[in-house]
């Protein structure tokens, strides 16, 4: 069985370079505004039809980061859309948890 490697990133790099990467969380809008926050400029797409749809849509050359709670959703994100042909795509390592855990900028608290 093949298995194939999942981008990542960490929150640290990632916070370095915020202006460099689309953001996208693909946590429920519940999460999205809730204890966690989310990053600013980020943009809420779940998972299900409306990741769907954003990997259809995407452009293949954008530089994006997929975010989740934890890092599970968003591994299995970044893999769909490497499976599409996107190169430049990231999974954030810990998620918002590991964001909030490492005291960085949230939309809750800038």
């Amino acid at each position: 069985m093949f298995f194939q490697k999942i981008n990542e990133i960490s929150v640290l790099e990632l916070s370095e370079k915020l202006d460099q990467f689309e953001l996208i969380d693909v946590r429920t809008e519940e999460e999205f505004h809730g204890e966690l926050s989310h990053i600013q400029n980020s943009k809420l797409v779940p998972m299900g039809e409306d990741l769907d749809t954003y990997l259809e849509e995407m452009k293949l050359t954008s530089e994006i980061v997929f975010i989740c709670r934890s890092g599970r959703r968003s591994a299995d994100a970044t893999l769909r859309a490497q499976k599409k042909g996107a190169k430049k795509v990231f999974n954030l390592v810990g998620g918002m948890i590991a964001w909030n855990n490492a005291g960085l900028k949230t939309q809750a608290n800038t």
